[in-house]
């Protein structure tokens, strides 16, 4: 079979679950995707869907005991890394892979200068000296928008705003250019105005070095304009795939519906904002049939089957039993 030279991550089955008090938790269960060169793929859903534990599967950084990964290929560049021995996956991560952590308040090193973790990862990776490290540093630092970087890059974490520190993080993992940038939720806890710079930072950065990139959110309205394709995350599956602009035109699972229904609507402020029923479900008991049916609308006898994936053209598909 001919190799296709276009896709740089392709994930197959990936199962990573949770082992507690007798409970199995299958916090990401059967995932597939494919990620093209270039582009950058949106992944959606509430908290607990399964998002950031499928990208923290992609590195190997879940935490054995309790989680283990227990299933599944992820192929990148044409190398499963499943297959890879601790020493290769690690001169892989922050080098061709890189990820902004959730959270820049907890990812970096209250107690080490901001300059001392930037030239950690060149001086490691690229192995260059300390002067040369500190001189990309500063030029990362530059390049992510943080003025007056030569006298900065001294300073603490604690010395800079959440923006500024989200940027630190940037700057961190764009250091070694990698062809993978993960950015797990990268507006976390930042106002709107910084939200928006930050995205348009990536986008920006994105457009400058070719890099892929996958976009971690719980906000549809954050991929609008950033992203080529969506996954849609419920109940640690993929239940719903599409390019961006089809998403939001013609979304086909209910939960998709609902989550676009959910986004606020700055042109009709009298209209009660919509809200799926229920609460996400509990991952240790799942509901029999498909995870959502206690909360759809559209819900059927058929429900009580797991649904098949209905295949709506060749990029789109969805995992329900609705016809439409």
């Amino acid at each position: 079979m001919a190799i296709d030279n276009s896709i740089l991550l392709s994930v197959r089955n990936l199962k990573t679950y949770f082992y507690s008090e007798g409970a199995v938790v299958k916090a990401v269960d059967d995932v597939s995707f494919d990620l093209k060169r270039g582009e950058t793929l949106g992944i959606v859903g509430e908290s607990g869907s399964g998002k950031s534990v499928t990208n923290l599967s992609i590195l190997r950084l879940i935490p054995y005991p309790p989680g283990k990964i227990v299933g599944g290929e992820v192929n990148f560049n044409g190398q499963d890394l499943m297959k890879l021995s601790e020493n290769e996956i690690r001169k892989i991560r922050g080098k061709r892979i890189a990820m902004i952590f959730q959270d820049p308040m907890t990812s970096l090193n209250p107690f080490m200068k901001v300059g001392a973790q930037l030239t950690e990862i060149t001086e490691l990776h690229e192995g260059l000296s300390k002067a040369a490290a500190r001189k990309k540093a500063i030029e990362m630092l530059e390049l992510v928008g943080i003025s007056d970087a030569a006298r900065r890059i001294d300073d603490y974490p604690h010395q800079f705003s959440g923006g500024m520190r989200q940027r630190v993080m940037i700057a961190m993992a764009l250091s070694c250019k990698p062809e993978l940038l993960i950015a797990d939720e990268p507006t976390t806890a930042l106002d709107v105005t910084i939200q928006a710079q930050i995205l348009e930072l990536i986008k920006d950065l994105k457009e400058k070095t070719g890099t892929s990139i996958i976009l971690i959110t719980h906000d549809l309205g954050l991929v609008a304009g950033m992203t080529d394709h969506i996954a849609v995350m419920y109940a640690g599956k993929i239940i719903e795939y599409a390019p961006t602009t089809e998403l939001f035109s013609s979304p086909h699972h209910p939960y998709t519906q609902g989550l676009l229904k959910s986004v606020p609507d700055p042109l009709n402020q009298q209209e009660k904002l919509f809200q799926i029923p229920g609460l996400p479900p509990d991952l240790t008991n799942l509901p029999v049939g498909c995870p959502f049916s206690p909360r759809c609308a559209y819900v059927t006898d058929k429900c009580k089957e797991f649904p098949p994936i209905k295949q709506i053209n060749d990029q789109h598909f969805s995992v329900c039993w609705q016809e439409n």
